[in-house]
């Protein structure tokens, strides 16, 4: 299932690690442990730790959630990250319906529509241009999220999600994280 990583299933884990696979799943809302988590389940420090990133990014704040998604869709995909684009765009895909009224339509599938709301697309182009060349972010680039409406605090937590899709990419790619069962048979 990876390359150099150990996974750990839950019924192999440590309590520690069964604990925070339980937070995962509770928080997430998904009925099983993400490969991304089963492949740290051998060091619980690791894993709680790129979970706590992972949940105060992804899962708090005031950005919406289905922003957040896209974002991290876009970037996994550009970086082709094949885990984490398929994993973010089912995720974005099922929560389509909250731009779109409409369940048959994907926004992955044409994130330029305009059921994208325009402060949306500033936020993907500005925060995906971060992530793929950070030293060459701009004053411009914050100054577009601010012409949306975006706060100073909205503006650190979309930064905050060029630095998160980064971890996600990097260790979902050095482990060679298989795609889950579960979510394949979503798409």
């Amino acid at each position: 299932m990876t390359k150099g990583f150990r996974v750990v299933e839950y019924a192999d884990a440590s309590d520690e690690v069964k604990i925070i696979y339980n937070e995962t799943m509770k928080e997430l809302g998904v009925p099983f442990v993400l490969n991304w988590f089963k492949c740290q389940g051998s060091n619980a420090t690791i894993l709680r730790g790129n979970w706590e990133k992972l949940r105060c990014t992804m899962l708090l704040g005031n950005i919406p959630f289905i922003l957040k998604q896209l974002i991290i869709y876009n970037i996994s995909k550009i970086k082709g990250s094949k885990y984490c684009a398929y994993t973010h765009g089912v995720i974005a895909n099922s929560m389509s319906k909250t731009l779109t009224g409409n369940d048959d339509i994907k926004l992955t599938e044409n994130m330029e529509s305009d059921y994208v709301p325009s402060a949306y697309k500033t936020a993907i182009q500005v925060v995906t241009k971060c992530a793929l060349d950070p030293k060459g972010t701009s004053d411009s680039d914050f100054g577009a999220l601010r012409d949306e409406g975006y706060s100073l605090d909205e503006i650190q937590e979309l930064m905050a999600l060029a630095d998160l899709t980064n971890m996600l990419n990097s260790l979902a790619d050095i482990a060679g994280i298989q795609i889950d069962n579960e979510l394949m048979e979503v798409q």
